[in-house]
């Protein structure tokens, strides 16, 4: 063991000692392959920081990416959470926009103009009928007979005289007029207060219209607010006249499509029939360089038409004809050699496709026209309707029924309080309105002739509801109830409801003064009343009242 570990010992010595680090020689290369070393570690120390540089880089670009990658994913979850949040907001209010249009399409079938009950009515009314002594049937009876009845008479007459002498006229003015270019002047309608019955104001005026055409082969092709195109809300209720050809729609004929030799005729066109170039459209009462008629241009061919034909048949009358207001077409007046005379309004129209609903220029004693977006828009009316539904409801009505007289009376009392305080906002379509309403709502009963004086309170609550809600529906115009028996057409039965109170909304000035005229003229109901009333027994008055009503 001993010899082993010596063995050992001496063979490590040796290796030391024979090392060449320790001891080189001379003639070494020791030194050389040192510098090889060098060079070499160099040269992996430069290729270690050239690899390390471009993992770094890598790893810069990798942990970029990483980010980016990241923002786009929470870009597209943020989109993602927005887009389902405005997913549910849109569905929310689709549905609510839904259930918003069943309930007024309900509510419209409903309760067409909702007339209130009593509770209601005096929930509203209590401030305004507060202190106010309204007349009895008594002294409402004494004033009807003493102040309106008597007026009958007369408004028979005058309509007999004006419609004789108008019918002349417009024969006159057919004559006087170019058939070939001018146009086509139908027979006149009598329309409004004085053939409805109701008028009690003097002087008497009798409203007719007269429709026209334009000459062959021309035709009026009409569009309305409600024939599906969108119009603004300031343009409800009117709509514009086109002036067409009337065989311009006419299919299936070839002479517009081939060139007819010189001996060839279309027996459906003929050569005469062609159109009018667009310079000479201004013939036809349109608007400039457009194919609209135009409601400026209708007045003055109008005026001048009625001047030509009054002086063609002067001479046959002792009387003189001339316009009493310069801004209305028709407004005519009849003056005698005594000194009186009538007033009467001639008004040019124009159909509606086969009803009797009529485009008109203006309407007359009406500031209306002031508010005609253009002259290319007309207003409609349906008058003619309007007195057709008076005339068949009045045949339900029991004998000598009270709406008439309510309209009547209810028109006084506003004309003699405007007098006093100057005009106001409401005018005698908006009293007859409410009349027309109150008369599809109750019963027949409800306008015996002893039940005046409720109907007529009925009215004045109505009225005022109304005014307090800025809403009063036209009585056509949106209403589904219209009979059957009228022949109305379903495209106003369809349409939406037209406001007569709009502009209430827009012109507060306009809102304050009607409402404070209509109060004043609650609080001078008995005076105005009074004021007409010989007082007479009780007993004695009611018998007058069922005679002459």
């Amino acid at each position: 063991m001993p010899v082993g570990i010596f063995r050992v010992c001496l063979v490590v010595i040796t290796a030391i000692v024979n090392h060449p680090l320790l001891f080189p020689k001379e003639n070494g290369t020791v030194p050389e392959n040192t510098e090889e070393i060098i060079r070499k570690m160099k040269e992996r120390e430069e290729s270690l920081r050239l690899e390390q540089l471009r993992l770094e880089q890598e790893i810069a670009d990798q942990e970029a990416t990483q980010k980016t990658l990241e923002k786009a994913a929470e870009v597209v979850e943020e989109s993602k959470e927005e887009k389902v949040r405005w997913d549910m907001w849109t569905a929310l209010s689709m549905v609510i926009f839904l259930l918003i249009e069943l309930w007024r399409q309900d509510f419209q079938e409903g309760i067409w103009q909702d007339t209130g009950g009593e509770e209601d009515d005096m929930a509203v009314l209590g401030k305004a009928f507060k202190g106010v002594a309204f007349p009895d049937k008594a002294v409402l009876a004494s004033f009807y007979e003493k102040r309106i009845l008597g007026t009958t008479g007369d408004m028979a007459r005058m309509r007999e005289m004006v419609e004789g002498f108008a019918d002349d006229l417009l024969e006159a003015l057919r004559s006087v007029c170019n058939r070939d270019a001018d146009m086509e002047v139908e027979d006149c309608m009598g329309v409004g207060s004085m053939y409805e019955n109701w008028r009690v104001r003097k002087p008497f005026v009798c409203d007719l219209i007269v429709p026209f055409a334009p000459p062959e082969p021309y035709c009026f092709r009409s569009q309305t607010w409600c024939s599906g195109d969108s119009f603004p809300p300031d343009e409800q209720g009117y709509g514009t006249i086109k002036v067409c050809r009337a065989d311009k729609d006419v299919t299936g004929c070839i002479c517009d499509k081939t060139k007819l030799g010189e001996d060839m005729l279309c027996l459906l066109h003929s050569q005469v029939n062609t159109t009018r170039p667009s310079s000479e459209m201004e013939d036809l009462l349109c608007f400039k360089n457009t194919q609209y008629l135009d409601a400026d241009q209708v007045m003055k061919w109008f005026q001048i038409a009625v001047t030509k034909a009054w002086n063609r048949i002067s001479h046959k009358y002792e009387f003189d004809l001339s316009f009493s207001l310069l801004d209305s077409p028709g407004a005519l007046k009849i003056k005698f050699r005594s000194g009186k005379s009538i007033a009467f309004n001639l008004t040019p129209v124009v159909q509606y496709e086969n009803s009797d609903v009529y485009f008109i220029s203006h309407f007359p004693r009406s500031s209306l026209a002031a508010d005609l977006p253009s002259s290319t828009h007309w207003f409609l009316t349906f008058a003619v309707y309007e007195r057709r539904f008076i005339q068949l409801v009045s045949k339900t009505l029991p004998a000598n029924a009270c709406h008439v007289s309510c309209l009547q009376i209810l028109s006084f009392l506003h004309g003699k309080q405007c007098s006093l305080t100057g005009p106001s906002g409401l005018t005698n379509y908006h009293l007859k309105t409410v009349m027309l309403h109150l008369l599809q709502a109750r019963s027949s009963q409800d306008w015996a002739p002893e039940k005046l004086e409720a109907r007529l309170q009925d009215m004045l609550k109505f009225l005022e509801k109304c005014l307090h809600e800025k809403k009063l529906c036209h009585f056509f115009i949106g209403n589904g109830k219209v009979p059957a028996e009228l022949g109305f057409p379903i495209i106003f039965q369809r349409a939406e409801p037209l406001n007569l109170f709009r502009p209430f909304v827009l012109r507060r000035d306009v809102y304050r003064k009607t409402v404070d005229t209509f109060h004043e003229m609650l609080r001078n109901t008995s005076a105005l009343i009074n004021e007409y009333t010989v007082h007479i027994p009780l007993a004695h008055t009611n018998g007058i009242h069922k005679e002459s009503l």
